[in-house]
């Protein structure tokens, strides 16, 4: 159902009708919609792809740097995606029997 490449995001997404949601306190926070950036995941409301967040902060940019390039994602819509990332990530990791 998820190309490869957004295989990690099977974790962040909800299904809801014709869009996979990611909710946080009832607003959408990622969404996965073929008519939106051809099903590149991008912060809900905006054409940006969340991966352009990654991008930018592998590159050593700041979250504000990342904000003032993109004032369509809020500061909330940031953090929450980083946090449920980072939430996704310390699932897959193998416990210790």
């Amino acid at each position: 159902m998820f190309p490869q490449s957004n295989a990690g995001f099977q974790g962040l997404l909800v299904k809801t009708g014709l869009c996979y949601l990611s909710v946080m306190k009832a607003k959408a926070v990622v969404v996965v919609d073929p008519d939106i950036m051809s099903g590149t995941p991008c912060f809900a409301g905006t054409r940006v792809p969340v991966r352009s967040l990654l991008d930018y902060l592998e590159a050593g940019d700041s979250l504000d740097e990342f904000l003032e390039q993109f004032p369509t994602v809020s500061r909330e819509q940031a953090i929450a995606f980083l946090e449920l990332s980072a939430d996704a990530m310390l699932k897959s990791i193998p416990q210790p029997a």
